[in-house]
């Protein structure tokens, strides 16, 4: 019966997740941790870390470890077929309608009012992300990672990805010593 809720909720996280993996992964939040506990918050952290460390798209990897952590393999399948088939078959679909109505008024209106719904989202998740670090770490310790991370992807235009095996390599080697 678990696998009928993975389709379900990765299928409402993609589908609702309007541009792209970093709108749908507010709601995957909701559907993983929140409304089925199938991961908690730190290991949903970790899984998100990770999963933008590797290539590919992010909402195809948290729906991969997450449906094989809960399910084996058939859990990786739905979840992966939850993510990637409704989506896919949306955007031929809407590809195909946005462009012939591409100079409408309302087409223009729906693509630009979404956007601060989902740089709210994008904000209630970070929250929660930041109290979960504090909580975890301190808040200097929190926040001192948080600015040299920053500064190595915006200032030095350090890869995202080699900046997440640097906090691991700190996680690792350096934090089991302060904590």
């Amino acid at each position: 019966m678990e696998w009928i809720n993975l389709f379900i909720g990765f299928f409402l996280a993609n589908v609702l997740g309007y541009g792209g993996g970093p709108a749908s992964i507010p709601l995957m939040y909701q559907e993983i941790v929140v409304r089925h506990q199938w991961a908690t918050d730190a290991q949903f952290s970790n899984i998100l870390a990770l999963g933008n460390a590797l290539p590919g798209p992010i909402a195809t990897k948290i729906a991969a470890f997450v449906g094989y952590d809960t399910v084996g393999w058939l859990g990786m399948t739905i979840a992966l077929a939850a993510t990637v088939v409704p989506t896919a078959a949306a955007l031929i679909l809407m590809l195909r309608i946005l462009n012939k109505h591409r100079q409408s008024p309302v087409v223009k209106g729906m693509t630009l009012l979404v956007q601060p719904v989902i740089a709210v989202m994008m904000v209630i998740l970070t929250w929660q992300m930041a109290s979960t670090s504090w909580q975890s770490l301190g808040l200097w310790q929190s926040l001192a990672i948080a600015a040299i991370a920053y500064w190595a992807m915006e200032r030095r235009k350090i890869h995202p990805a080699l900046v997440i095996i640097g906090a691991f390599a700190y996680g690792g080697l350096v934090l089991p010593y302060f904590i």
